[in-house]
C-alpha cells in the first residue's frame, strides 16, 4: 500500500467502527443496559449528528491545509471518517427533520451507510474508476450520473415505503431502480399524497401479492444490524399559515 492510500483506509476503517460502534451503543440506550444515555442538554436531545458535522467539517479543512503531509492528513481521514459516519447513521432523521431513528423510515440511514460502505471499500481496495491518468472523461461522468441516479432511486423507494426494495437496491441498482418506478405501498407518503383511490387500490392489490410471496425478507436484513423499529412513522409535520 503507498503512503498515499493510508488516509483513506483509516478513512474507511474508522467509518466502519464508528458506525458499528454507535449501532451498538444506541442499542444499549433502547434496551436500557450499560452506562450509556441519551445526550440530553437543556431538554434538547443533542443527536450524534451534531458532533458528525463538527467533525467532518473539521477533518474537511484539515485535509485541504495540510496538503497531503503526514500525519496530518491521516488524522483527517479518521476526523471524515468518524464524522461522516454519526452524520449518515442519522441521515433519515435530517431528510424527514423528524425524529425518525426506531421507526420503518429510519431504516434509510443503514441503508445509505450500507451503501457507503461498499463504495469506500472498493475504493481501499485500489477500484477508483474516477483516477486515471487520461483525466476524466465520458466513461468517468457516466459513472458519476449513474451513482447519483441510484441515490436518488433509493430515496424514492424509501419515499414509496418500499424499504425492502431499497435494502436489496443498494447492492443490486436495476433493483432500486424498478422500485422507483413502480407503485408505491398504499400507506406511504408518496402514495397518500398523490395518488387517487383508484390507484391506492391497485397498489394495495400489488402489495399484498409483493407480502404474501416475499414477507418482510429485505427488512429482516435491516433489523438484524440497526435492530427492529419500535416506533411507527411520524405524521409528517402540519404547516402554518404564517401571522401577518
Amino acid at each position: 500500500m503507498g503512503a498515499g492510500q493510508l488516509p483513506f483506509l483509516l478513512l474507511f476503517l474508522s467509518f466502519l467502527v464508528t458506525f458499528v460502534a454507535t449501532r451498538t451503543i444506541t442499542r444499549m440506550i433502547r434496551a436500557g443496559v450499560g452506562p450509556f444515555r441519551n445526550n440530553v442538554a437543556g431538554g434538547v436531545h443533542i443527536h450524534h449528528a451534531v458532533p458528525g458535522i463538527v467533525l467532518t467539517l473539521i477533518g474537511a479543512y484539515l485535509s485541504v491545509a495540510v496538503g497531503g503531509r503526514r500525519p496530518w492528513a491521516e488524522m483527517a481521514g479518521v476526523l471524515i471518517g468518524v464524522g461522516s459516519s454519526l452524520i449518515l447513521d442519522e441521515f433519515a432523521l435530517i431528510l424527514h427533520l423528524q425524529d425518525v431513528y426506531w421507526s420503518p423510515e429510519g431504516q434509510l440511514s443503514v441503508q445509505l451507510v450500507a451503501l457507503t460502505l461498499s463504495v469506500l471499500g472498493l475504493v481501499s481496495l485500489g477500484l477508483n474508476p474516477l483516477t486515471s491518468d487520461r483525466g476524466f472523461g465520458l466513461g468517468h461522468l457516466a459513472i458519476v450520473v449513474s451513482a447519483v441516479v441510484h441515490l436518488c432511486a433509493l430515496l424514492v423507494c424509501v419515499r414509496k415505503g418500499k424499504y425492502s426494495t431499497a435494502v436489496l437496491g443498494v447492492f443490486l441498482p436495476p433493483v432500486a431502480w424498478a422500485g422507483a418506478i413502480r407503485l408505491a405501498r398504499p400507506n406511504s407518503k408518496w402514495a397518500r399524497s398523490r395518488y387517487d383511490s383508484a390507484k391506492i387500490a391497485r397498489a394495495r392489490a400489488r402489495a399484498d401479492g409483493f407480502d404474501a410471496r416475499f414477507g418482510r425478507w429485505g427488512l429482516d436484513i435491516a433489523d438484524l444490524v440497526a435492530g427492529r423499529p419500535s416506533l411507527p412513522n411520524p405524521a409528517p409535520p402540519t404547516r402554518s399559515n404564517p401571522q401577518s
